[in-house]
């Protein structure tokens, strides 16, 4: 299946894998860009040498194009984008909107550039800054979310740039792909799908907690950065959700001071980067140590299992995902589903002779 999205990247199909922190190494990144997906490389979590480390080591497991995700806000960006261009990497995907400045030195450079977004109205300044293609998220996708949904939000989109726009947020098989098609998008994105297959390497009795959650078991809440942010509902939300001010404030600095030793980072940049979020919202100081140091919120989950102290960010497909395929398999599926679809969509009239 051929679109805008496959011509601009060199995937074989119109399928995004997201770059989600702590879950997105190059183990799921490599399995699917071997699929025929455009397995994207989170790097928010990564100090810029490991950057470095994991995009070879995603080079040495595949000869298909990938990508790397940045933190358009990070002090160190540039570094990043520094290591995309050295090492040869074909799409820079980005969490929040790149600058001008950053779009172009990647498009300079041959990379693709690819922001994700959560409004029109950021679609459009990406657009009119460079960047190739958008990926569109609605409210129904995992992590930092907004509160329109997919299916009014990705039309929006469509209608207002005229570069490729990427489908997120409610995705997990070959009808949604479709879906997306119909809508005007060249493709569609998927995180939570991705997450839980058999390469990635998220515990499995985190693993299970997904598979076990029904729709009504992933939430939105404020409660940990501050931030509308959906994940999975579990003790340590209840708990942020009824603490004061105090408990979280002392609760955030012991997991800022556990992020900093792990990232290398110091005192005041990582109150820099909650600071890069606290900006025109109305966030406690303890919200912002948390958020900056979410990332350690989501580690515990996501690499040491623990889903009783942890972030498990989700969308909300997670309640109706069954079962944990590889990537390989997951991406035939989709591709046969969409196929299948394509051929029996109701209503049309049968095809003649």
């Amino acid at each position: 299946m051929r679109t805008a999205l496959t011509e601009l990247t060199g995937v074989r199909h119109p399928i995004v894998q997201t770059g989600m922190g702590w879950v997105a190494g190059p183990r799921l990144v490599s399995a699917a860009a071997n699929a025929g997906a455009l397995g994207v490389l989170a790097s928010a979590t990564m100090t810029p040498a490991r950057l470095r480390q994991a995009v070879r080591e995603v080079r040495a497991r595949t000869e298909a194009p990938f990508g790397v995700n940045l933190r358009a806000d990070a002090g160190d960006a540039r570094e990043r984008v520094r290591i995309i261009v050295d090492e040869g990497v074909r799409v820079a995907s980005f969490a929040l909107a790149p600058s001008r400045e950053l779009i172009a030195e990647l498009r300079d450079a041959g990379v693709v550039v690819i922001p994700s977004v959560g409004a029109r109205r950021h679609a459009e300044k990406v657009a009119a800054w460079g960047a190739d293609a958008v990926i569109v998220q609605g409210g129904e996708g995992g992590g930092h979310t907004g509160d329109v949904a997919t299916t009014v939000l990705l039309p929006q989109v469509v209608d207002a740039v005229d570069i490729p726009v990427v489908a997120a947020g409610g995705f997990h098989d070959g009808r949604g792909l479709v879906a997306a098609l119909a809508y005007g998008a060249a493709g569609i994105a998927m995180g939570t799908r991705f997450l839980l297959t058999s390469d990635s390497t998220v515990p499995d009795a985190v693993k299970a907690r997904y598979l076990a959650a029904s729709v009504r078991d992933v939430t939105v809440t404020t409660a940990v950065d501050g931030l509308p942010h959906r994940m999975l509902r579990s003790d340590l939300v209840e708990t942020l959700e009824r603490s004061g001010r105090a408990r979280a404030l002392l609760h955030a600095l012991r997991r800022a001071a556990g992020f900093r030793k792990l990232s290398g980072l110091s005192w005041p940049e990582m109150v820099r980067d909650g600071l890069v979020l606290r900006h025109g919202k109305d966030l406690s100081w303890s919200q912002v140590l948390l958020a900056a140091n979410t990332p350690m919120l989501l580690r515990a989950a996501m690499v040491e299992g623990r889903t009783d102290l942890g972030v498990m960010a989700s969308g909300q497909v997670a309640g109706v995902i069954e079962d944990l395929p590889s990537c390989a398999e997951l991406v035939g599926r989709v591709m046969a589903e969409a196929e299948k679809a394509l051929r029996e969509l109701p209503g049309l009239p049968p095809e003649q002779d």
